[in-house]
């Protein structure tokens, strides 16, 4: 799909895939999914790979789980619990109490483009829509990243949409 196409698609999709957030939890290495990946959904990569615990209990947290079992298509920017891990002391446990649901919404939707958009799509400066609202940036110099964040395993293809494993959790604009 073109990239002013996909532009497009993301932005009618946008509204449909404002529940696309949790697919932010399901980023999984290839070899732990390699061959089965494709007959699961993102939340069920997610969960059988292991390594996405704490991406998994907030989209738990934040009520997302059954819209990124949903039909899709997601591309999900997906953090690994060592990802997590590099904020702030106490950030994540703050994150899952109840009264800071909305703050968690945003955040893991801002890891979520509506449509399937693979490596091969992206390019040096590309902009994308996010579920959050607010728009995603690739770099592609030293390596593919978005918002500076290092896209460690691209392309895991799952039934409902795309994962691409990242090293950071990327916030948006207060």
């Amino acid at each position: 799909m073109p990239l002013l196409s996909m532009t497009a698609a993301w932005s009618m999709a946008a509204a449909a895939a404002a529940f696309a957030t949790a697919a932010t939890l399901a980023a999984v290495p290839a070899p732990a999914i390699a061959g089965a990946h494709m007959k699961k959904d993102i939340v069920d990569t997610a969960v059988e790979v292991g390594s996405f615990n704490t991406l998994v209990a907030a989209v738990q947290a934040a009520g997302l789980v059954d819209v990124l079992k949903g039909e899709g298509p997601f591309t999900v920017f997906a953090p690994t619990d060592d990802a997590f891990a590099k904020l702030p002391a106490g950030t994540v446990e703050e994150l899952l109490k109840p009264e800071n649901k909305d703050r968690l919404v945003a955040i893991l939707t801002y890891h979520v483009v509506p449509g399937k958009v693979m490596s091969s799509d992206l390019s040096e400066g590309l902009k994308a829509k996010t579920v959050q609202g607010q728009e995603v940036t690739i770099s592609l110099a030293g390596g593919p990243k978005v918002d500076g964040a290092n896209i460690v395993q691209p392309d895991i293809e799952t039934s409902n949409g795309v994962i691409h494993v990242i090293d950071a959790v990327i916030l948006p604009a207060e």
